[in-house]
């Protein structure tokens, strides 16, 4: 049996998990373990459980140590740095004229390198700036240029919905979002009403998507004509969340109604743009034609 806990590590909105290698943590605790990158710490976000021997269990990293008080002294230097740095940047990018916004900073948990996050419209040539960065910190200078939904989840905020932004607390990649999407699922398409932080389709709209195009299988279209406790009709409206569908009735004194029926009571009697099972088909030739003229 293997016990492993679930850390999140610093400024991720994502949890990983490690081989507790024997050590005694808990819940809450900060922890300390290897990267390809070097050593990072996290917080314990899962209690440890003893899972049976796999592949993929044996695979997992192991912790290196529970975080001591010198780790949590050097998590809090590095956050100053972080915010040193940032400052820093943003002056020298200013003197430099270049055509960049700085989005973020992280240090490294050893210090070995300082990132620096930022967006632009095109490619900046920012060989400069990394030369009077790292004359200033004396240590591995990196800049990586990100996109806007990037840019959304470093920074965070909150939602349309009023929530915290999904690719800031819990989103761990960006599945592709289409105007599709929002179609299927009768949302205004305005922009301002279907974007997020970013102005890229919001994220959500893939969430229930599935369950959309799976339902819109069982309902009838608009126009198609059902057959109704109340008599035909044509459907007018459907509503996909509650599975009813509208139709549109002539009543015995030849007015016109539009009821609203669950998909249970309803049978399909011609689809829309089919041929109704009951309606005469034309004759056709011998040769296979239906006796059309073509010009």
């Amino acid at each position: 049996m293997t016990k492993i806990v679930g850390v999140r590590p610093d400024k991720m909105n994502r949890m990983l998990f490690f081989d507790a290698a024997g050590l005694e943590i808990v819940q809450g605790d900060y922890a300390v373990f290897m990267t390809e990158q070097g050593p990072e710490i996290g917080k314990v976000i899962t209690s440890v459980r003893e899972l049976r021997d796999d592949s993929k269990i044996s695979s997992l990293r192991p912790l290196q140590r529970k975080a001591g008080d010198q780790d949590m002294e050097r998590l809090e230097k590095n956050r100053e740095k972080e915010k040193e740095a940032f400052s820093a940047a943003e002056e020298k990018i200013q003197v430099l004229g270049l055509d960049m916004k700085l989005i973020n900073v992280d240090c490294s948990f050893d210090g070995s390198r300082i990132v620096f996050y930022f967006t632009a419209e095109g490619r900046v040539d920012f060989r400069e700036l990394v030369k009077e960065l790292a004359q200033i910190f004396k240590t591995r200078i990196e800049l990586r240029q990100i996109g806007v939904r990037d840019e959304a989840k470093l920074i965070g905020g909150l939602g349309p919905c009023g929530r915290p932004a999904c690719c800031a607390s819990f989103l761990t990649d960006f599945s592709p979002v289409s105007i599709k999407m929002a179609k299927d699922q009768n949302l205004s398409l305005s922009p301002t009403k279907i974007s997020g932080l970013c102005g890229r389709l919001m994220c959500c709209l893939n969430f229930e998507n599935e369950y959309y195009e799976e339902t819109r299988k069982l309902l009838p279209r608009t126009g198609a004509e059902v057959l109704t406790p109340d008599g035909d009709g044509t459907v007018t409206e459907v509503n996909i969340l509650t599975e009813k569908v509208k139709v549109r009735i002539t009543l015995p004194d030849g007015s016109a109604d539009v009821r609203e029926y669950p998909n249970s009571e309803l049978t399909v009697v011609k689809a829309q743009g089919a041929r109704r099972k009951d309606a005469p088909q034309k004759q056709k030739n011998r040769d296979g034609s239906d006796g059309r003229e073509e010009g």
